[in-house]
């Protein structure tokens, strides 16, 4: 195509857009091309940042036209690069980001490019919250698509377990809202599959009465006796209580003495949602797993509980991660934990163990494209750190945790924790779930559009 052509082309475009269309060369292309995890620096041909539903039509249109491979990109943090691509258009859905929030009905409409922040921000207003994200730059939409773990899970179930309805901008430049009742197929696929199946300008969920909690962290020494005491915990308390196990290096807090800074310990990240004349017992419960080293427990706002960890995984870092499930937390996937724990190569790698019990097992393994319904555990592990010389060790490092964990674990894992090489584990990721998936890709993007994601290829 001639340079006066790509001009002209550009120029319907941003005609066709009330957003901004940005390309080489423009003042904000620097920042407009950047993603949450450094490790993909990549230079797209055009970036839409979309305003609208209408604007998404017109980028997705664009894109077919001129056959640019296509990404999305919410809330930016995926960690194998799906949100960006080389010579290729992105859309990014970042500056639509308002919620409505229906209290009496107990629903909320985020549009597509909110985060959790935004949304735990709009719904705590009415003492209200869904199951979201354990860091509050996390989008709602990435999040959900892949299914949604998080400090409720237990108790309320998955992210999509609570998604009531969504509007999508399919492959053809059509916008369809789909339910239970409004094609069924694709919200059957929405919930889980990924972004396979078009881009979701919004999403309507449940909402729950959740309002203030007792919320935290509470450190351990990096003990193997302190992990099967929280797994043993975690099978026999109540729903309302939520915790993630953590290993990490102790971070720079003011509750932690400082010879604990930068070692290998233990943590358990709290979320109760139960009575307050409760929290002392909860408490008890906390300190009776080891030796308790550090603590911030208290009585605090929901949304707080998802920032914890904010300030340790900022924008900018460079990520390689990995996921996988679990019916159990074996004795040998324990001694696996604690083995990479002491080896933990930077302050900001953690792994995280999140409980999928509770409500989660409530949903039908058929129900939503989430597949593991008969999982117990899905564990996030893998490299976070800030020098890209320190690459090629922190994937290494990596690679040898996920080979040492596999015997102990489930054939397939959570598609948001995988990184950009897990292609080949897609399908073992979806089960019984895949082929059915296959025909809903089949339906609505036959010609694979929408590829730049842990594809399930028509």
């Amino acid at each position: 195509m001639s340079t006066l052509s790509v001009e002209l082309s550009l120029e319907n475009l941003r005609g066709a857009v009330r957003g901004d269309v940005v390309v080489p060369g423009d003042p904000s292309y620097e920042e407009a091309r950047r993603v949450y995890n450094a490790l993909h620096d990549r230079r797209p041909a055009v970036v839409v940042r979309a305003v609208d539903a209408g604007d998404v039509i017109a980028a997705v249109l664009f894109a077919r036209e001129h056959e640019l491979r296509l990404a999305v990109r919410g809330g930016s943090h995926a960690v194998a690069g799906h949100g960006t691509v080389d010579d290729g258009l992105v859309i990014d859905l970042s500056r639509m980001r308002g919620v409505r929030v229906d209290p009496a009905a107990r629903t909320a409409r985020a549009e597509g490019g909110c985060t959790w922040g935004d949304f735990n921000h709009a719904t705590h207003a009415f003492g209200l919250a869904t199951t979201g994200g354990v860091i509050s730059t996390t989008g709602v939409g990435g999040l959900t698509l892949g299914g949604g773990m998080g400090n409720l899970s237990r108790r309320y179930g998955l992210s999509c377990d609570n998604l009531l309805a969504a509007d999508v901008v399919t492959a053809e430049g059509t916008l369809v809202t789909c339910d239970a009742e409004r094609h069924p197929d694709l919200f059957w696929a929405l919930r889980g599959g990924g972004g396979n199946y078009g881009v979701v300008t919004s999403f309507r969920f449940r909402v729950h009465p959740v309002s203030d909690i007792l919320g935290g962290v509470v450190i351990y020494p990096l003990d193997g006796e302190v992990a099967r005491r929280w797994r043993d915990m975690n099978a026999e308390a109540e729903e309302e209580l939520n915790t993630l196990f953590v290993t990490a290096l102790g971070p720079q807090v003011p509750f932690l003495p400082e010879r604990w800074q930068g070692r290998p310990v233990c943590v358990a990240v709290v979320c109760f949602t139960g009575r307050p004349e409760d929290d002392e017992r909860v408490r008890a419960r906390l300190a009776s797993l080891g030796p308790v080293v550090g603590e911030f427990l208290d009585r605090i706002p929901y949304p707080l509980v998802n920032t914890l960890f904010d300030e340790d995984l900022p924008p900018g870092l460079y990520h390689y991660w990995k996921g996988n499930f679990s019916r159990e937390l074996s004795d040998g996937a324990i001694g696996v934990h604690m083995a990479f724990g002491e080896t933990i190569p930077s302050l900001q790698t953690e792994t995280a163990i999140f409980p999928i019990d509770g409500a989660c097992h409530r949903v039908g393994a058929q129900d939503t494209a989430f597949a593991y319904r008969d999982a117990s555990f899905s564990t996030a592990f893998g490299a976070s750190y800030t020098d890209p010389a320190d690459t090629e060790r922190n994937i290494a490092w990596t690679r040898a945790y996920d080979d040492a964990l596999r015997p102990h674990t489930q054939e397939g894992g959570y598609v948001n924790f995988m990184d950009a090489d897990d292609q080949s584990r897609v399908r073992s990721n979806y089960r019984q779930n895949y082929d059915r998936l296959r025909a809903v890709k089949r339906r609505y993007d036959p010609d694979n559009t929408f590829r730049l994601n842990h594809n399930i290829a028509p």
